[in-house]
């Protein structure tokens, strides 16, 4: 029997550096994503967030409140999720879902005024598709074109928590 996934999210910090350093995805996701060493020299209203368990760095991903969500959704309060990637090492062990999971909460914390997250998933990465729908995510319908093709553009909205 597997124990449970204990994961948590986190703003990135110089000490994630080494364990993410260490990342490696397999060759046909190479082409859906990039590896967090190639996405921390980030810019205002970009926030590299990362995966950890047991106080190692298990996933990545950068959160944008930048012009650059006006791509993808309407609302003024949405922000834009790019760059999800678990290490290859790691993977199969259900990190990402839980980390996902996590989200809303994490969001509602760290990012009170935001009240939805969209991102962009290509038509042919059909496992990440499945992740993100177990997870809350919906498929808005919009399609946009990406570097290698098509991509879906899934939001999940998140609620406001009562008083």
């Amino acid at each position: 029997m597997n124990k449970p996934v204990h994961v948590e999210l986190t703003q990135y910090s110089i000490e994630h550096l080494p364990g993410l350093s260490l990342f490696e995805l397999q060759k046909e996701q190479e082409q859906f994503t990039s590896l967090p060493v190639n996405t921390l020299a980030v810019t205002e209203g970009q926030y590299p967030i990362v995966i950890v368990s047991e106080k190692e760095p298990v996933g990545f991903f950068l959160l944008h409140s930048t012009e650059r969500v006006k791509e993808y959704s309407a609302n003024p309060d949405a922000m834009l999720l790019t760059s999800f990637s678990i290490n290859h090492a790691q993977q199969g062990k259900g990190y990402a879902k839980q980390g996902l999971l996590l989200l809303p909460e994490f969001i509602r914390n760290e990012f009170p005024a935001c009240t939805e997250i969209v991102l962009a998933v290509n038509h042919k990465n059909i496992p990440a598709q499945r992740l993100y729908e177990a997870v809350g995510f919906e498929d808005t319908g919009r399609r946009k074109m990406g570097p290698i093709g098509e991509q879906f553009v899934y939001c999940l909205p998140l609620p406001k928590e009562c008083g």
